[in-house]
């Protein structure tokens, strides 16, 4: 559970205890979508002290299924990690797949992506899924509309996402009470921490609605959803000012897809404790790097050919203090795949300590 410590200016330091551990928070999550993250290993990860590892059911559902993995002993031996696992519910990805799915009140009815293979993913399916698979936090079902949908549209997400929601954690109740050895043969005694997800676009009085009948449900913490989809920053601020003041102070808060730096530290200044995105890797993989100093460069560019100089010399990355700015350009123009493990390392190493000094910093408060 959660134990929220203090509050500065900076922002709330907490600590949120799971079956493998406790997090220190603030904190931010690298994603691993099916149990593994591009161009870097799970070592990797702990070299750079990452905490818990965002992972993602829809496509582990698809392959290799749930079933199998908790025949492994659930996520963590099946991919090797013994730190945290959260688990998102799917319903982003379900939800994405527009041309090829029909909402129903128990759920959604669609094709995979893989091979147009009939599924069916509801809120029923998405917590027991979850369970299967040994998550230390899982995630509600909900409804994740277009940041374009029309205000009706938006109203009758949220009003889905809440009948959902009582069917998450009805769901989630009943193994608790009941299915722990049928639904977690993972050789962990601890249960998940389920979490609800607030919708409403950019309408304060939808989201003020949702939250408030999620927090009288009751889950062990809350995050919310459908922002850093294309609104503007101000947008998004404007929504956290609005939400932060009506959560509960000992329930954990997770600002789902947001990963650039300066707005870490001003979500985090509104109350957010924890954070998840791929756009550290994905610019990465482009090119971009984030540099300790707050800066960042595009390594591509032809003025590094000849910048004999160390990528990062504070970075957390071995590699980035090793290697040289004109070398991680030479191996991006011939398209090693070296390159895209330098830079992402470097990323999310940065985007990591970024974290950790925001939590030395509090400490200090």
């Amino acid at each position: 559970m959660f134990e929220l410590l203090r509050s500065t200016s900076l922002g709330r330091r907490g600590k949120l205890t799971t079956a493998h551990g406790i997090i220190e928070s603030p904190f931010f999550m690298p994603v691993g979508t099916a149990g593994a993250m591009r161009g870097i290993t799970l070592e990797d990860l702990s070299d750079l002290q990452a905490q818990i590892l965002l992972c993602n059911t829809y496509h582990l559902h698809l392959q290799p299924g749930e079933e199998t993995i908790a025949a492994a002993g659930g996520l963590h031996s099946f991919i090797g990690w013994n730190k945290p696992i959260l688990t998102d519910s799917g319903g982003f990805q379900v939800f994405s797949l527009k041309s090829i799915r029909k909402i129903s009140e128990e759920g959604v009815a669609f094709r995979s992506h893989r091979d147009g293979s009939p599924l069916f993913l509801g809120p029923k399916e998405a917590i027991e899924i979850q369970w299967r698979l040994g998550s230390d936090i899982i995630m509600n079902f909900d409804e994740c509309p277009p940041s374009t949908a029309s205000r009706p549209e938006i109203e009758k997400a949220v009003d889905r996402t809440l009948r959902w929601a009582k069917v998450c954690k009805e769901t989630h109740d009943r193994l608790l009470n009941t299915g722990i050895q049928e639904y977690r043969n993972t050789g962990t005694p601890s249960t998940p921490l389920l979490f609800g997800i607030i919708q409403g676009g950019l309408h304060r009085d939808l989201r003020r609605k949702c939250a408030e009948e999620l927090v009288a449900i009751g889950f062990d913490g809350y995050a919310i959803g459908g922002l850093a989809v294309g609104e503007s920053e101000e947008e998004m601020m404007d929504v956290l000012r609005e939400l932060c003041p009506l959560l509960p102070a000992d329930k954990p808060r997770y600002l789902m897809g947001v990963g650039v730096l300066h707005q870490l530290k001003a979500c985090t200044a509104l109350g957010i404790d924890m954070f998840d995105c791929v756009l550290p890797m994905r610019i990465a993989r482009h090119g971009t790097i984030l540099l300790s100093d707050g800066t960042d460069i595009r390594i591509k560019n032809s003025s590094f050919a000849s910048a004999h100089e160390p990528i990062d010399p504070d970075s957390p990355s071995l590699w980035s203090r090793r290697h040289l700015k004109s070398y991680l350009h030479h191996l991006f123009a011939l398209n090693e795949r070296y390159a895209e493990s330098i830079a992402c390392k470097q990323n999310l190493g940065v985007t990591l300590k970024m974290m950790q000094e925001l939590r030395k910093m509090m400490d200090q408060k």
